[in-house]
């Protein structure tokens, strides 16, 4: 409501700005208007008695009429500042908690068992899910969803502007309650499924893995086109030390940790970035899958920039609109009462 009436025209910027060359205009028109007032002699007829008239007269009905016409001017620059369209930042960020505009991002999270290996700190797992949060906490706008698979795959959380839900989710995946394997093309087919089938110019996902397709009943490449018919950008990171590391393995005495070789499928997660306009990283410790994410949210404001795509304001002149108004009741008024025109 405050916002309605704050007419600080320096904390503003102007669709229109070539309105307020009508600004240097206004003084001339004021001193004009002053001039002819001081030359005017008896065109008004004060509505009291004559000895009202002479004890005003004595402080000044003059000052009254020059009042009056300041605020005339004042009504002018009002108008003019309301025509150049002004729009305020903050107030837009206010005004727009839909966010239509965003952009729509699911994260395809890997979780089989091999996500568990210790080459990351704890393991991979844990330190996708940390890396995940903080991009997470650097959007603004957009809608994120989050997709886990292994074996199978399901919705962690469908895309949301609700980030601490979303964390929260992050914070609780694991692959203990999921089939085993690594099914990437079921894991990309479902993030495909839950972004919006609409004219959104930006839909993404950021599809995590450590290792190379081995279940499901869908192909990675297959589920690539499928995001390419929905025209869905696909980053792709692989997740993983080169050579070996220590990872989980199910033994006769149960799960223990061996030195394993670290295998990626590479070749088909290049593919599938490269089919959809996305692109492959591969991530070797958590800063580098940190910067990873920062890469890929340069990218996507390139793209968008690319496609001339910018969230604007929309103008607000309500508060100079509002001032004017007032101003013109209260001139309007005391012309009403002090003075009215001979006729």
């Amino acid at each position: 409501m405050l916002n309605n009436w704050n007419i600080r025209f320096w904390e503003y910027e102007f669709f229109s700005p070539n309105w307020l060359w009508l600004l240097a205009v206004v003084p001339f028109v004021l001193i004009l208007l002053f001039l002819v007032e001081k030359n005017r002699k008896g065109d008004v007829k004060y509505s009291r008695s004559t000895e009202e008239q002479q004890n005003i007269a004595s402080i000044g009905i003059a000052r009254l009429r020059e009042i009056i016409l300041l605020s005339y001017g004042m009504i002018a620059v009002l108008l003019i500042f309301a025509m150049a369209k002004p729009f305020h930042w903050s107030m837009h960020q206010k005004s727009s908690k839909d966010y239509k505009d965003g952009i729509d991002i699911i994260l395809a999270m890997d979780v089989s068992m091999s996500m568990m290996a210790k080459d990351f700190d704890p393991n991979r797992l844990e330190a996708a899910k940390k890396v995940a949060k903080n991009f997470v906490d650097g959007r603004e706008g957009d809608r994120i969803g989050l997709v886990v698979y292994a074996g199978e795959a399901y919705t962690a959380c469908p895309a949301t502007l609700d980030y601490d839900v979303l964390k929260k989710q992050i914070d609780e995946i694991n692959g203990e309650r999921i089939e085993g394997g690594t099914a990437i093309g079921t894991g990309l087919g479902t993030a495909v499924t839950r972004l919006r089938n609409d004219s959104i110019p930006s839909k993404v996902i950021i599809l995590l893995t450590d290792g190379s397709n081995n279940s499901g009943e869908i192909s990675p490449l297959d589920a690539a086109e499928l995001a390419l018919a929905k025209n869905i950008r696909v980053y792709t990171i692989g997740v993983g030390k080169n050579g070996q590391a220590l990872s989980p393995v199910f033994t006769p005495f149960g799960v223990q940790y061996q030195n394993m070789p670290v295998e990626i499928d590479e070749v088909t997660l290049m593919k599938i970035a490269e089919l959809t306009g996305g692109q492959y990283f591969r991530a070797t410790d958590e800063k580098s899958l940190r910067e990873i994410y920062k890469e890929i949210e340069k990218l996507e404001k390139r793209k968008m920039e690319d496609l001339h795509y910018k969230s604007e304001p929309p103008s607000t002149p309500q508060a100079f609109l509002n001032w004017a108004f007032v101003l013109i009741i209260l001139t309007w008024s005391a012309q009403l009462i002090l003075f009215r025109n001979n006729e």
